[in-house]
């Protein structure tokens, strides 16, 4: 079975519709199949699943994404046809609680095998930038209602797990697991495909593990607080500007605060993003006196990535941190 590809609501759907959506290319080779595939279907919630699915699927997958390259992952909306068509799939692969919508289109959807990457891993709390700079502070905390602040507390858990190696690591052997159970005609090549991007997975936290040793300073800045996972494997100290919503606003407490802390720390860059806006994080730069890079969430692949893959993106994205930190 297959999906056809439905990426966006609104005016973007219009326009893809006529231009036959099919014809996307965020996929794997088989992407531009619209109907039902002699492949193991999988649909892929944004691109490191996609990425888990094309490397540990291989040829016997057929990979469709839910999230177009260049759009904010944080921010998609499926339509109803999209959700009713995401039950054609043999697999559908997530990670709960980055895409509330995704979230809730699955859980809508008939599709048989639901792999949650969330629990393939621990998800971790880092912090309460995004409380203290997102939400209004102590405005919020004043309103007392127990079950906001419940859900606020709920969701503090970190989604991006994916930027830590070794934790990718575990939901790729997990993500294995779930397709040789769907899909056992091919179990022994879906194993081998694991390991094998469990190999490269070890040799790029050995990279950044050798990389990162020996710095000046261990603090770097970022737009928003997609690094904390890399931060605490690494021995690293990550200051967002934003929290876990990278298009929350930073309050001028905040700011201040930065300015102050780049002196004290040694901080020589601030780190911005491509899929969302660099304002914020340049006019940081300017007012402290500090250069400004890209370090990649690696949220979606685009024509602004430092890479074409997951991996090639990982290793700009430590040349960036060991250059910034002053590496050894």
């Amino acid at each position: 079975m297959n999906v056809r590809r439905r990426h966006i609501s609104g005016i973007a759907v219009t326009a893809a519709t006529a231009l036959g959506l099919g014809t996307l290319s965020a996929c794997s080779s088989d992407s531009a199949a619209a109907g039902n595939t002699d492949k193991f279907d999988v649909v892929a919630s944004f691109y490191p699943m996609q990425y888990l699915a094309q490397q540990i699927g291989g040829e016997h997958v057929n990979v469709t994404t839910l999230t177009e390259p260049g759009q904010e992952p944080h921010d998609l909306e499926l339509s109803a046809k999209q959700t009713a068509e995401m039950g054609e799939a043999d697999a559908v692969l997530h990670l709960k609680s980055l895409q509330p919508a995704v979230d809730e289109a699955i859980a809508q959807s008939g599709v048989k095998t639901k792999i949650d990457a969330a629990t393939l891993t621990t998800l971790e709390d880092h912090g309460s930038v995004e409380h203290d700079h997102g939400h209004g502070g102590e405005e919020h905390a004043e309103e007392g209602h127990a079950e906001e602040h419940s859900e606020e507390e709920e969701h503090a858990l970190d989604p991006h797990v994916w930027l830590d190696p070794v934790k990718y690591a575990e939901i790729a052997e997990g993500v294995a697991k779930a397709f040789e159970k769907a899909d056992p005609d091919h179990a022994d090549d879906y194993r081998k495909n694991a390991e094998a991007l469990a190999k490269k997975l070890a040799g790029l936290n050995t990279a950044y593990e050798k990389g990162l040793k020996n710095t000046d300073t261990k603090v770097f800045f970022t737009n928003h607080a997609a690094f904390g996972y890399l931060a605490e494997r690494y021995g690293l100290t990550q200051e967002a500007i934003n929290g876990l919503d990278p298009e929350s606003e930073p309050s001028p407490a905040r700011i201040k605060e930065l300015q102050e802390e780049a002196k004290a720390d040694g901080v020589t860059t601030v780190f911005y993003e491509t899929l969302v806006s660099d304002k914020t994080a340049k006019t940081l730069a300017k007012d402290a006196g500090l250069k400004t890079d890209v370090l990649d969430p690696l949220e979606g692949i685009t024509d602004k990535s430092k890479g074409d893959d997951y991996l090639a993106v990982m290793e700009s994205n430590l040349k960036a941190l060991e250059a910034a930190l002053g590496a050894k």
